[in-house]
């Protein structure tokens, strides 16, 4: 692989891994990331690929430098996000800030300096609130039950508004409970997956309310990344794309594996 490649929230768990397998199949990475303190950006993510990518500290919000950040890309994986769908509540001006405004400037940027490339936005399963039918397809109804959420789908809106107007190659997609190497887990506002294993690794209790059998998809992080590669490759331009399991794992049978893999709490 020889393309330019920029993204977004390169030190987080996603955009960090994702940096990872871009450099192994020879991909020109740069990562931009505002290094937040709550949202997982952190250079030890980078360890192994820090003098193989060029990192940029700097704000997707900042239009000047987005400027910069698109010119001569490729594919631009946009993931620079306020994370938490609890702190969407307290703070929403923030998240509509973060998660609005900051994938807005990034596709004006794009629309300027990057008119032919393609563009990835990491949205979320929180844009569709309570499930009606399952399996979950694309054209479920989507409600969101957060400020998060709606942001994530008014990103989506944007993603297609400007496939459909201006004819950037943008796909989105909708992301389930992630988990894996490089996660951030210092709080429970980002990944239950994430905040169990570090509550087991303290030797904590890990509560659960009701009895457990709620079901979710619980994807890897290297599922994650696979995805990602095909649809800047295959997706089609304004669509929106769900990735997931066939299988459905119970809350409480994923409590026992991170338990079982522990060996504590």
């Amino acid at each position: 692989m020889s393309n330019n490649v920029l993204i977004t929230g390169g030190a987080g768990f996603i955009g960090s891994n994702l940096a990872h397998a871009l450099v192994a199949q020879g991909a020109n990475v740069t990562i931009v990331d505002a290094m937040l303190p709550l949202y997982g950006g952190n250079e030890f993510n980078l360890e192994g690929i820090r003098d193989k990518v060029d990192f940029v500290e700097g704000d997707v919000r900042d239009y000047e430098l987005m400027e910069k950040m698109v010119a001569g890309k490729d594919i631009i994986y946009h993931l620079a996000a306020q994370v938490s769908y609890i702190d969407s509540k307290e703070q929403p001006f923030l998240d509509l800030d973060i998660n609005a405004n900051g994938y807005l400037t990034v596709l004006e940027a794009a629309r300027d300096h990057a008119p032919r490339a393609k563009i990835l936005f990491a949205s979320s399963r929180m844009v569709y609130g309570r499930i009606l039918t399952t399996p979950v397809r694309e054209d479920h109804p989507t409600e969101p039950l957060s400020l998060y959420g709606i942001h994530k789908l008014v990103g989506e809106k944007y993603g297609r508004y400007y496939a459909d107007t201006f004819e950037l190659d943008v796909v989105s997609v909708r992301i389930p409970n992630p988990y894996g190497p490089r996660q951030q887990m210092k709080h429970n506002k980002y990944s239950i997956v994430g905040w169990f294993v570090r509550q087991a690794m303290e030797g904590k209790t890990i509560e659960i309310f009701g009895n457990g059998s709620q079901e979710r998809d619980y994807l890897y992080i290297d599922d994650i990344i696979d995805a990602f590669l095909r649809l800047t490759k295959d997706g089609k331009s304004g669509e929106v794309y769900n990735i997931g399991n066939h299988e459905r794992i119970r809350f409480v049978d994923m409590v026992d594996a991170v338990l079982s893999e522990v060996g504590s709490g």
